[in-house]
């Protein structure tokens, strides 16, 4: 069996399990593609491998997954896939991984493609603690409720003598609320011999991980215990799971806002993505939605009720309420969008504006220029979106439709009620709409004829009854 000696620089690898089914999810999509913080569960996993520098690292599904293998081959490459034909415990699950680390040397890490919110600095925790003290480092955790989990009996040492799934546990062991998240450094060699001993004569017939433990001691190798907080090493089950993942996401991800300078007058009503940047002195009003890719600049302000997505805002702007951010929107420096606008794949300069109740689709604004109510870029035709460009400085009239492709020139205006379909001149002022006509006395007419109908009707209603 390999030696228990380790060295600074040490290579590392990592193995993910994400061969389970997820029966108690309920859906056709395997459960580690389900998401939180806008991220597949398996990519938590994946990042959290690369952000320790595990290389490789490999991923275990069960068979089919066809979806699962190709997104995790797109991020770790051809060979990251190895394949537990039928589910046996999570010990046969590792050893799947037996020949697509073939050859490496190094520790390696066992992670959880269901489990997203296991730190960075955790794992490396762990790793450091197998590099001072050499043998096994098992992650553990105090449970509220420790019932289903397995617990970590510890020696008098404070090393972990066993672990004990609770179908197998004493009244005594069930007790213990320290709780085995599953999460293992070892070194490789050391973790495949010890795989190789495991047996399935327990309650459930499967070949279990935390039995490397007991045969680990047998052998004279440490075993050792490292802590994490519950909620970090939260595994996702079910939906109610996944709620509650996204809570304890969304709880961490606010207060790295709120400590990183940024204003929330109700944390809780305010959600964001795995990569949502928020500049300083950002200010953000209740119930305001991040999907991905959204960044903020600094000293903004975002009012209630918006919607963000795939889209840069500079710095200084202001925006809402209830507007929204479709892909691909980009604000520069000072822009305003107040309620009930709406902006996708458009980038408006620096101090444009458009207040209330427009919508800005495939257009490029320039600096300054103002779009008036009920202003819309009329930008598909049923079959292709076309583009709109306005100059700086222009004045978009109230009810302004700009039929794509069209072109606004500086400075130019348009007219309340137009309809813009050529292009329009730096400076020029555009109407494109119909002649008012006036018929001299035809309301009065239409009220008198209207009311003596309606006085008919009631009169004849009487008789009737």
């Amino acid at each position: 069996m390999p030696s228990e000696t380790t060295r600074v620089g040490t290579p590392r690898a990592a193995i993910i399990l994400a061969a389970g089914q997820g029966t108690r999810m309920k859906s056709a999509l395997p459960k580690v593609l389900h998401k939180v913080g806008g991220k597949p569960l398996i990519g938590w996993a994946i990042d959290l491998a690369l952000a320790c520098a595990c290389a490789p690292a490999v991923v275990v599904v069960g068979a089919g997954m066809a979806g699962l293998r190709e997104l995790v081959t797109a991020r770790l490459g051809e060979g990251s896939v190895a394949v537990q034909e039928t589910p046996r415990g999570t010990a046969d699950a590792v050893s799947a991984a037996r020949a697509a680390l073939a050859g490496f040397e190094g520790d390696v890490v066992i992670l959880y493609g269901d489990a997203p919110l296991v730190r960075a600095e955790t794992v490396e925790a762990m790793f450091a603690l197998r590099r001072e003290r050499g043998g096994l480092v098992v992650l553990g955790f105090d449970a509220a409720d420790p019932t289903g989990y397995g617990r970590l009996i510890l020696d008098g040492e404070g090393a972990v003598a066993r672990i004990v799934e609770e179908r197998d546990a004493t009244h005594e062991e069930r007790r213990v609320a320290f709780c085995n998240s599953g999460v293992v450094v070892a070194d490789a060699g050391q973790l495949f011999q010890l795989l190789s001993m495991v047996r399935n004569d327990n309650a459930k017939g499967e070949f279990y991980l935390t039995d490397v433990v007991g045969l680990a001691r047998s052998a004279g190798f440490k075993t050792h215990a490292a802590h994490a907080e519950e909620n970090e090493v939260l595994g996702v089950n079910s939906r109610v799971d996944l709620a509650e993942a996204e809570a304890a996401f969304q709880q961490r991800a606010r207060r790295a806002a709120l400590e990183g300078g940024v204003t929330m007058i109700a944390p809780e009503t305010v959600y964001f993505s795995h990569d949502t940047c928020i500049g300083r002195d950002v200010t953000i009003e209740p119930n305001v939605y991040f999907a991905e890719g959204v960044t903020i600049g600094a000293g903004t302000v975002i009012h209630a009720h918006c919607h963000f997505e795939r889209t840069h805002v500079s710095e200084n702007c202001e925006i809402g309420p209830f507007a929204r951010f479709r892909p691909n929107a980009r604000l520069e420096r000072k822009v305003k969008i107040g309620n009930f606008v709406e902006v996708k794949n458009s980038t408006l300069g620096e101090g444009a504006k458009a207040n209330h109740l427009a919508y800005i689709g495939d257009a490029d604004v320039g600096a300054r220029s103002n779009l008036g109510a009920g202003a819309i870029t009329c930008n598909y035709d049923g079959f292709d979106k076309h583009r709109t460009t306005i100059g700086e400085d222009v004045f978009v009239g109230t009810d302004t439709a700009l039929v794509a492709p069209v072109t606004l020139g500086a400075r130019a205006y348009t007219a309340a009620g137009s309809v813009i379909t050529k292009d329009v001149a730096a400076g020029a002022l555009a109407l494109g709409r119909a002649r008012q006509t006036e018929i001299e006395g035809w309301a009065d007419r239409f009220r008198k004829a209207k009311s003596a109908e309606k006085a008919a009707r009631k009169a004849d209603k009487g008789k009737a009854e």
